[in-house]
């Protein structure tokens, strides 16, 4: 089957990869203008042009998918189907159309669950303990198409979004193989969504990052494991300047101090007093300036009154 395949970051790249693992053909690869990074403002190519260069697949970069062009080009690629996979941009319904097959999304929620930019993150701050992922039709309207199919997964109570994103990229391919093949035999199915009860996982931003000690010591575990690796909850409690929190941990115990008070600092982390009378142990964190590390050592080097 000829695939036209859409996708950006890492995420993508373990279903692009399956595609080509399962022997279909893929006429060419869209993926983002290559942007700066680091202090040397290097123009960075994006993981899926990485790998898709690897492969010798065709890579086109569009700055717009609205100016007729893009359409062109895609009709000029005669896929079967597209697939988009993390992408981030809209794709027209003139684009959408152009494959016999049509274009079908890898979403990482059940739809109509978290239809929007972040549905991992939300899941994890939201406390959810599953999710998974959703091959759909694509629609006009963000992620409200036909699900073909769904494959669900549990949260674990310490992971957090990165470590579920890389789950669910290979969750994702898997899903997608599963419905490239359905689709090509013709026994692909297409189930509507239940659009009264969907809900929206928006962008991340960093007003999100400052923890709030008056929260429960659970909610603000899922804030910090969900806002990683960006925009990272922060605190200004141990240091008196915003450090960025990376892991932390649920005691179990209570304590009747005010919220936001350092119980103990040491060996095992920082402990400190939650809204719900409940404990949390800071685990990872980044002081201003300086490096990720544990907990612990940061309390040899800056012993906190406690």
């Amino acid at each position: 089957m000829r695939i036209l395949f859409m996708g950006t970051p890492e995420f993508a790249v373990a279903s692009l990869q399956r595609l080509v693992e399962d022997g279909h053909t893929l006429c060419g690869v869209f993926t983002q203008p290559d942007k700066p990074k680091n202090r040397g403002y290097r123009l960075a190519f994006s993981p899926v042009k990485e790998y898709a260069l690897s492969k010798n697949i065709p890579v086109f970069q569009p700055a717009t998918l609205r100016d007729g062009a893009a359409a062109d080009l895609v009709r000029s690629l005669e896929p079967d189907l597209t697939v988009v996979a993390a992408y981030g941009k809209l794709l027209p319904e003139e684009i959408l159309e152009i494959p016999s097959l049509g274009s079908v999304n890898v979403h990482s929620s059940l739809l109509p669950k978290y239809r929007g930019a972040a549905p991992i993150n939300w899941a994890i701050l939201n406390g959810e303990t599953e999710t998974g992922v959703t091959i759909m039709y694509m629609a006009k309207e963000l992620d409200a198409g036909d699900v073909i199919l769904q494959r669900a997964t549990r949260i674990a109570p310490e992971e957090d979004a990165q470590a579920l994103t890389a789950r669910l990229a290979a969750l994702g391919a898997q899903a997608l193989s599963d419905a490239a093949a359905a689709l090509e035999a013709g026994t692909a199915g297409r189930t509507p969504q239940d659009h009264s009860s969907h809900t929206y996982a928006p962008m991340l931003t960093r007003e999100m990052s400052p923890v709030d000690w008056s929260r429960s010591a659970h909610e603000i575990s899922c804030q910090i494991r969900g806002l990683i690796p960006w925009p990272c909850a922060v605190t200004d409690i141990v240091s008196g300047e915003d450090m960025k929190l990376y892991a932390a941990a649920e005691t179990g115990e209570n304590t009747d101090a005010r919220p936001g008070t350092i119980l103990r600092a040491g060996k095992q982390g920082i402990d400190i007093a939650c809204g719900d009378a409940g404990v949390l142990r800071i685990l990872e964190l980044q002081a201003k300036g300086g490096r990720r590390m544990a907990a612990a050592a940061y309390v040899l080097g800056h012993p906190i009154q406690h």
